[in-house]
């Protein structure tokens, strides 16, 4: 089948790099996964072969035809599910109507922020993610340089992400423009919210805005939120450099910020 460049697509066919997902999505005998984009099914098989039972979402219908006739058996005995359609446009609450999931796929490169977004800042979330994605997009959720972002933030709020391994561009066919890695987010929940007694509404508010002018110190980004003399009260409260940036804050600071600008009066 060829590629699709508006799908994104670029099918997997290293053993190496499926081998390394399955072993990082900790698959038990009949845990329910999601697979975003299974192409023509090599990350498929290997996700049956783990004893997991599937729903996979396709957007390419020749995919589809492909799936239903590889894999017809499992079909049959109800183990895969393939569904044509965006999964952007789906509604999470009918992916898997009872028990927990886990996400495992290759996702096409342009839609990586949009699937964050859908399946951590929403209910109904899948309790692992193991996604392959751009290296330089796993480097910035990791922020190994100490250098958060919005997006390393926004993941890191909900789960905690590590980088599995770097997948070379020779992985794929066709080979995509950039290198790639496996990255998965483990231990996916809203506790941190519960737990510091904030909404993701109240916490992202703050987030964004510290982040919303990169060349600007943190406080100054803030101040049309919060004020600039309770700032600097809070900043001082929390041992805070007033010339910190937004990048130079740790997730569980940005809680604490969170907090504290929300309540304080």
């Amino acid at each position: 089948m060829q590629a699709k460049k508006s799908l994104g697509q670029h099918f997997l066919h290293s053993k190496r790099a499926i081998g390394d997902m399955i072993s990082a999505a900790n698959i038990k005998a009949d845990d329910n996964i999601l697979e975003i984009g299974p192409g023509t099914g090599v990350l498929t098989g290997a996700l049956l072969q783990a004893s997991a039972n599937v729903l996979a979402i396709e957007a390419d219908i020749r995919a589809v035809e492909i799936l239903k006739e590889k894999f017809s058996e499992e079909i049959k005995n109800n183990r895969l599910n393939i569904v044509h359609g965006d999964i952007l446009e789906m509604d999470r609450g009918t992916l898997f109507a009872t028990g927990s999931y886990s996400i495992v796929a290759n996702i096409p490169y342009y839609i990586t922020g949009a699937i964050l977004q859908k399946f951590l800042e929403n209910e109904d979330r899948p309790k692992q993610m193991t996604l392959m994605i751009q290296r330089e997009v796993a480097d910035r959720i990791i922020a190994n340089d100490g250098r958060e972002s919005l997006l390393s933030i926004s993941v890191k709020a909900y789960g905690s992400p590590r980088i599995v391994s770097r997948v070379p561009r020779g992985a794929f066919v066709p080979p995509p423009n950039v290198d790639s890695a496996i990255i998965a987010i483990e231990n996916i929940s809203d506790s941190k919210f519960k737990e510091n007694n904030i909404s993701e509404k109240q916490f992202f508010d703050i987030v964004k805005n510290g982040f919303a002018h990169k060349r600007k110190v943190l406080i100054s980004n803030l101040t049309p939120l919060c004020g600039r003399e309770k700032l600097i009260a809070i900043f001082h409260r929390l041992s805070i450099p007033e010339k910190v940036r937004a990048e130079e804050l740790g997730n569980d600071m940005w809680f604490e910020l969170a907090k504290e600008c929300q309540t304080e009066p």
